[in-house]
């Protein structure tokens, strides 16, 4: 069994314009719009984000192991990133860089926009802008970026581990980061009411 819809599939994108709406709709529903809600997790006071991505991940990974179970899907085709180790690093302190000072992801971003959020446009501005600069200097950088890969990578392979055992442990993480963060919220909430 192949992916529930491919790319030869005529409703394939109706289904992803469905899915896209319904996933910005959630995200306005959740506060992802909001560049307070967002920075609230690296300064303590909120991590609804956090709890949303977690439990989001949760979800599409129970779901994805429930469909490969009864034969809709299969995980040999689905399709994995190469893991370019350096590049990582280096792109993902950039893009936290971003996430602090700008108060959005590229995603929050857009969604944020959708609604006339203008710092949210700006964002948008900044990552075009960024897009073209890498774009423009990918002849300086490019054998960086490509260097150290490691294929494929999945969490599973790299532990060696099943995945089911990776699953289990990543519920039990999400919980622990739950109960954790409860905890720091109630803190900074109680000294900033000291206040």
């Amino acid at each position: 069994m192949g992916p529930l819809f491919t790319a030869a599939d005529e409703w394939s994108f109706v289904i992803a314009l469905v899915l896209g709406i319904a996933f910005g709709y959630i995200l306005e529903s959740a506060g992802f719009s909001s560049s307070r809600k967002l920075a609230g997790v690296f300064y303590g006071y909120d991590f609804v984000v956090l709890r949303v991505f977690f439990t989001a991940a949760i979800t599409a990974a129970l779901g994805l192991f429930y469909l490969d179970y009864i034969g809709w899907l299969n995980f040999s085709e689905i399709y994995v990133n190469n893991l370019y180790v350096g590049s990582a690093i280096v792109g993902g302190v950039i893009m936290g860089l971003g996430f602090i000072i700008g108060g959005f992801c590229p995603g929050t971003s857009a969604c944020a926009a959708a609604i006339g959020k203008v710092d949210a446009m700006i964002f948008i501005g900044g990552v075009v802008i960024g897009a073209i600069i890498f774009d423009a200097g990918y002849p300086l950088w490019g054998e960086f970026y490509e260097s150290g890969s490691l294929g494929p990578a999945t969490l599973y392979d790299a532990f060696g581990i099943s995945k089911e055992f990776l699953l289990f442990g990543f519920i039990l993480f999400a919980i622990f980061a739950f109960w954790a963060t409860a905890l720091i919220q109630k803190k900074v909430s109680q000294k900033t009411h000291k206040y």
